[in-house]
């Protein structure tokens, strides 16, 4: 089960952004007004420098780890080499939290440059749990997991992704990261409603939010369609955010991210789609308020 380590730092229920490397050195020189900054620590493992440029950050900013190399999902286990380094960077920097996604990226000790898809049936849940309380055990802390974008489905899946994510809670005291974006994105790819998916997610799991841009490509294998691809590469799109007003609105104010990472803007760009969050997270809350003072 989860060990919850505490940080020095309160994780804020504003929003913060998404720390890349090219825009790392400002961030050290400027100090900007942003509420806090999610890193992903394979970006820093090999990069001593980085590091301690975000060491240097981290009494200043809460910081989250948002890990990509972890491969929760992967049949082979868990790269505990891996898991070890991460282990020693995150005392180093004390994040807030420590999140990762629901998906594989390993195969026979290679390292896959993507996320892939899991079937949602009982074997993927036992493997998917014991790992997440052998990471949980190995980093001293509760681990975050994300709803993934998905592109296809498996034909053996005999649960819902929700039921799957809401298992896992249950199993291992695992906390969610409701990727808006990734909710709309998927429900458009694979023919779901996103309103009913952020109704079917466990309310009490939810740690954070995230909101990317993502890009609508031809889809190859139905010419004349469309599939949505998550690039982070782009501003946030209308339709996110009026999922976005329907999380907050169901879950609460929760720290939020805004992800950017491919064709990378000026940071204040970045900064300023972060403040965009915390305005519609302003009205949102707002209208649910008035809607509650008239029902009483």
């Amino acid at each position: 089960m989860a060990i919850t380590a505490q940080s020095r730092h309160v994780l804020p229920e504003t929003t913060g952004i998404g720390l890349r490397l090219p825009h790392l050195a400002e961030v050290v020189a400027t100090r900007p007004a942003v509420a806090w900054l999610e890193v992903h620590p394979e970006n820093f493992l090999a990069n001593p420098h980085a590091t301690e440029l975000l060491t240097e950050l981290s009494p200043h900013y809460p910081i989250s780890v948002h890990t990509v190399g972890i491969s929760i999902g992967s049949a082979d286990g868990i790269d505990r080499t891996h898991l070890q380094r991460l282990r020693a960077f995150i005392d180093r920097i004390d994040p807030v939290l420590v999140s990762g996604h629901l998906a594989w990226s390993t195969n026979g000790g290679v390292y896959l440059n993507d996320l892939l898809p899991l079937p949602y049936d009982q074997e993927a849940l036992r493997t998917v749990a014991a790992h997440l309380d052998e990471v949980q055990s190995a980093l001293g802390r509760t681990y975050v997991i994300e709803n993934p974008s998905s592109y296809v489905a498996f034909s053996t899946s005999t649960m819902t992704e929700v039921e799957f994510l809401s298992e896992l809670v249950h199993r291992t005291g695992c906390q969610l990261l409701c990727d808006v974006s990734n909710v709309h994105l998927s429900a458009q790819n694979m023919g779901y409603d996103p309103y009913g998916f952020l109704d079917g997610l466990p309310v009490a799991a939810i740690r954070e939010l995230h909101l990317g841009g993502f890009t609508s490509e031809e889809d190859e294998a139905n010419p004349g369609a469309t599939v949505l691809v998550d690039t982070h590469a782009s501003t946030i799109a209308p339709p996110v955010w009026e999922l976005y007003d329907y999380a907050l609105r169901r879950f609460g104010r929760k720290p939020t991210i805004v992800e950017w990472d491919n064709d990378l803007p000026p940071l204040d760009t970045l900064i300023g789609e972060a403040a965009r969050a915390d305005n519609v997270a302003a009205q949102a809350l707002s209208r649910e308020d008035a809607s509650h003072a008239r029902a009483s």
